[in-house]
Parts: structure tokens; C-alpha cells; sequence
């Protein structure tokens, strides 16, 4: 490959590197051509990139970014490689957790999640149970909505017992 070419997947790696704050490192090696194809439409439907390049091509590009802060990375890149990005913390680990129902294939070698590092398979569980932005954000409006909720609700309630109490005490006084 001439350098021209490599120069160019490691710009076109740098620009989707930049461009998500999410990615996983997999090994796909030995998979037939038709379950690739069936991890990339997978991939495809749940709106995660998927690229294949060499493992010096990703530590050229990775370095470009920033010389250290990948170095935990660096030791899982060995063999075929497979990237996948996702805007979705937990969606690559999802496609690959459901993908590994009928196949022994993707297996997670690390993962970066905003900032974060995370090596080996063992962690696809950890990154499964992740919690998209969305999906926070449900949570906590929830969370706030429900102490107002339960004071509606006992109010709306009481005020019967209220207007009971206050004619009760009318009716003594009287």
C-alpha cells in the first residue's frame, strides 16, 4: 500500500475517531462472509459504524489524536480489527451481545466510552447495562416529577378530609 493511501485511512480513522465519543475495538477474524454481512446490516439498523483496518493504521491515527491517552488501547490491538462507533455508549455491546446468540464472533477486545477505558470481554456486560443520554435523562425527569406527583396527589386527596374536618368542627361549635 503506498503511503498516499495510508495517509488517507489514517486522516479517514482520525475524523471518525474525532467525530464519536464511542468506540469498541472487536476481533471478527474467522467469520464467514455471510455473518459479516450480517454484523454490518446488524450494525447498520442500530446506527453503528463499523470499519476494518490494520491495527498500525489505528495507532498511527489514535496517536495523531493524542500520543498517550490511548496507550491502554494500543496492547489490545492485535490480530483482525474491527471498529465500532456509535453515538450510543451501550449500542455496540447490545449489537454484539445479540450477534453472539448464533456466532462465538465479535469478541470485545476494549472499548473507549468517553473517556473511559475498558479492555478485554469480560466488560461486555459492563457495557451493556450502560445507560444511553436519552435514556438518564428519563430517569431523572422522572425522578423529579415524582415527589411533585405525590404531593399533588395528597393534596388533591386530603381536601376532602379537610373540608370534612372543617365542618366537623363548624358543627361542634354551633
Amino acid at each position: 500500500m503506498k503511503k498516499e493511501d495510508k495517509d488517507k485511512i489514517i486522516d479517514s480513522l482520525v475524523e471518525s475517531f474525532k467525530s464519536c465519543n464511542n468506540y469498541y475495538f472487536t476481533d471478527i477474524s474467522n467469520i464467514t462472509v455471510e455473518k459479516a454481512n450480517k454484523l454490518r446490516r446488524s450494525c447498520f439498523s442500530k446506527n453503528v459504524k463499523i470499519k476494518v483496518a490494520k491495527n498500525s493504521l489505528i495507532k498511527k491515527a489514535l496517536q495523531k489524536i493524542d500520543e498517550n491517552n490511548y496507550n491502554d488501547l494500543f496492547v489490545t490491538l492485535k490480530g483482525s480489527t474491527a471498529i465500532m462507533f456509535s453515538e450510543a455508549a451501550n449500542m455496540p455491546a447490545k449489537v454484539i451481545k445479540e450477534f453472539r446468540k448464533t456466532s462465538d464472533r465479535p469478541i470485545l477486545k476494549s472499548a473507549f466510552i468517553d473517556s473511559s477505558i475498558f479492555t478485554g470481554d469480560n466488560q461486555l456486560d459492563v457495557l451493556f447495562a450502560l445507560k444511553s443520554k436519552n435514556e438518564l435523562i428519563g430517569e431523572i425527569i422522572g425522578l423529579l416529577q415524582s415527589p411533585a406527583q405525590n404531593v399533588i396527589s395528597a393534596l388533591q386527596s386530603g381536601g376532602g378530609k379537610i373540608a370534612g374536618i372543617l365542618k366537623t368542627l363548624e358543627q361542634r361549635g354551633s
